[in-house]
């Protein structure tokens, strides 16, 4: 009998599950207070309110000590990317969304027995391994996440390391494959950087940049919105329009970026640039500082369009991802705000999904 210890919940919310699961695990329920008094167990479920910061430094510091090959799942919501991003940057393992059920929850807790706990469902069918140097790129952003949202040093070196391995897997496998392995991440945690860091290092490869310049880019990109760790989540996931005072915070993420990444400085200059101005416009409109066209570097007008294209590309729980076509010609239609040579050179880059995209050139 496997032992799971559930935090935060109340008992009645889950006597279905416990039901379905009573012959493979024994649930136990801890309030946040009992539960962090003791040392953590092999499974552990939370779910709790993602925005008590007081709870979250508590809880990070215990989830520090939990054994090793332990699994600790949050509960969030299934439109919340951000709570998977806080939940990761604490400790988590994994997230389940809400609504769930006894099989599901054990599908993530352990491995082979969640087909025996509920007879008649199907055994589910085991995740395709994930190409490693995705998964240096996964592990260096949880890291350089965890440090942003505890407020702790940012090792430079690990997003390093990650970048270039990220340069690697765009010239060996291409950037369809790329799309279609972030696009599968089980969490979606970091989709965004993910795809923008992979549409960034395509584009330089296309423009024949130098391997340093591409590292730089894939460096930008995982890093450009770490700056959001410090917006509300009320905010960045609010389902209406952001009133005047939100959209101010909203953006101000460059900024906080730039804070996080320059006190002390710990990235190059280059690459503080690409943070706090990836939303700047060559005719004046961005943000945080209004730049124009000959302000604006070159990496920068790079970095901005994949940023754009990343999102399009993105699978949200309210829109289906853009095709390349459709997502290009929204960067044809921004006109002056963008780069018209480098929209023109990126059309190539925008077919990826066409498979006519070819890495070496």
């Amino acid at each position: 009998m496997y032992k799971l210890t559930i935090i935060g919940a109340a008992k009645p919310a889950f006597d279905g599950i416990i039901k379905e699961i009573g012959g493979v695990a024994d649930c136990e329920f801890k309030s946040f207070g009992m539960a962090i008094a003791t040392p953590p167990g092999k499974f552990t479920l939370i779910d709790i309110d993602l925005e008590e910061g007081s709870r979250l430094v508590s809880l990070k510091n215990w989830l520090a000590c939990k054994p090793s090959g332990a699994k600790v799942i949050f509960v969030t919501d299934k439109s919340s990317h951000l709570q998977g991003t806080r939940a990761s940057a604490i400790g988590g393992t994994d997230v389940i969304h809400r609504p769930f059920n006894g099989r599901m929850l054990l599908a993530k807790f352990i491995d082979g027995v969640a087909a025996t706990a509920v007879e008649a469902a199907p055994p589910l069918a085991p995740d395709a391994p994930e190409p490693l140097d995705f998964n240096a790129a996964v592990n260096g952003l949880q890291t350089v996440f965890s440090a942003a949202a505890s407020g702790g040093p940012i090792d430079a070196s690990t997003m390093q390391v990650a970048a270039s391995a990220v340069v690697d897997e765009i010239e060996k496998r291409g950037l369809a494959s790329w799309v279609d392995t972030v696009r599968m991440h089980h969490s979606q945690t970091y989709q965004h950087c993910l795809l923008v860091t992979g549409v960034a290092v395509a584009f330089a490869h296309h423009l024949k940049l130098s391997r340093a310049d591409r590292e730089r880019l894939s460096f930008a990109g995982m890093l450009h919105d770490i700056g959001k760790a410090r917006v509300p989540l009320a905010i960045l996931e609010k389902p209406s329009s952001l009133d005047f005072a939100e959209m101010v915070e909203m953006r101000n993420h460059p900024l906080y970026g730039f804070e996080m990444l320059s006190n002390p400085q710990v990235v190059p200059a280059e690459m503080l640039d690409m943070v706090v101005h990836h939303h700047e416009y060559l005719d004046g409109s961005g943000y945080p500082h209004g730049l124009q066209a000959h302000e604006i570097s070159d990496l920068v007008r790079v970095i901005t369009i994949s940023d754009i294209f990343g999102a399009l590309l993105e699978k949200r729980s309210y829109k289906p991802p853009f095709t390349g076509a459709a997502a290009y010609k929204i960067l044809v239609d921004m006109g002056a705000k963008l780069d018209k040579d480098l929209v023109r050179e990126f059309e190539l880059v925008s077919k990826f999904d066409q498979r006519q995209f070819e890495t070496a050139r």
